[in-house]
């Protein structure tokens, strides 16, 4: 064998290991998975966004729910029986309302037990979804978000407040329209977010809940601890099992040039070891 012929094997095996890896990764997941529904007598169902990286040009890819997602889990949630319950492990920063709407609401009519299970976030979209649930079980380090829409760059109710506060003649036509979309979709986000809390909560709470969370009572970054979902009313625990934990981890996020956290990758217990 000649040094070009090792260089060819090299390239090859090069090419090929990371396949190899995600096909590995994608069976562990597989099978952790039907652990946990054979443990739950339950649909498993994930949404995992993470960033990734194009392994050729190394920019970044973004991930959101998008309309794929939704055909996706809804497809899912017709292959279940509706007597079986669901669980739904969401990790998202959010996405298209209209894709998380859809989601929203198939989990919302799905006879059987909804339980979302959110390990480290859920934002926007996400916490959509989340309210669609019959139970939401959280990490008591996870967060969720408020579900104010967005145009573009812009809150939806920075603009409606920035049209009430000026005069109308210093206010430009695009952001006049921007306003009143605005408006539109705050409604429409409200409405929905009682659609969805309707028959869980006392209607009062729903009311705050769709007011609190859609009119922008926050920026829409703001993390609502599982503390602060308490204290707002929310109905949230937190016994999220060991194994979501572990399916978790099988999700890395792909591997910077130089790590920016790092661990010995074991559990580590009370004397354990000392100081030496």
């Amino acid at each position: 064998m000649t040094i070009f012929d090792l260089f060819w094997v090299f390239f090859m095996i090069s090419a090929l290991q990371p396949i190899i890896r995600q096909k590995m990764l994608e069976a562990l997941r597989q099978r952790l998975i039907a652990k946990i529904e054979r443990q739950r007598g339950s649909r498993v169902i994930l949404m995992v966004h993470r960033q990734e990286t194009m392994s050729l040009l190394g920019f970044p890819i973004f991930r959101y729910i998008d309309i794929h997602d939704a055909e996706e889990v809804l497809r899912a949630i017709h292959m279940t029986d509706p007597e079986v319950p669901i669980d739904l492990i969401l990790h998202t920063p959010g996405g298209l309302v209209l894709a998380a709407l859809q989601i929203a609401r198939a989990v919302k009519k799905h006879p059987g037990k909804v339980t979302v299970f959110v390990p480290h976030h859920a934002m926007s979209g996400g916490t959509l979804i989340a309210l669609a649930a019959d139970e939401i079980v959280m990490s008591e380090h996870a967060v969720l978000g408020p579900v104010d829409p967005q145009l573009g760059e812009f809150p939806a109710a920075s603009l409606v407040k920035v049209v009430k506060e000026k005069p109308i003649s210093e206010v430009d036509d695009r952001t006049l329209v921007l306003a009143d979309v605005g408006a539109k979709a705050i409604a429409q986000v409200r409405e929905s977010v009682k659609e969805l809390l309707e028959g869980k909560y006392p209607p009062e709470k729903v009311e705050e809940l769709a007011r609190l969370l859609s009119e922008g009572t926050w920026t829409h970054d703001y993390p609502i601890t599982f503390e602060e979902a308490k204290r707002l009313g929310l109905r949230v625990s937190a016994d999220i099992p060991q194994e979501i934990y572990q399916l978790m981890s099988l999700y890395p996020q792909p591997v910077r040039r130089q790590p920016t956290v790092e661990y010995l990758p074991i559990p580590r217990h009370k004397g354990d070891g000392g100081q030496r």
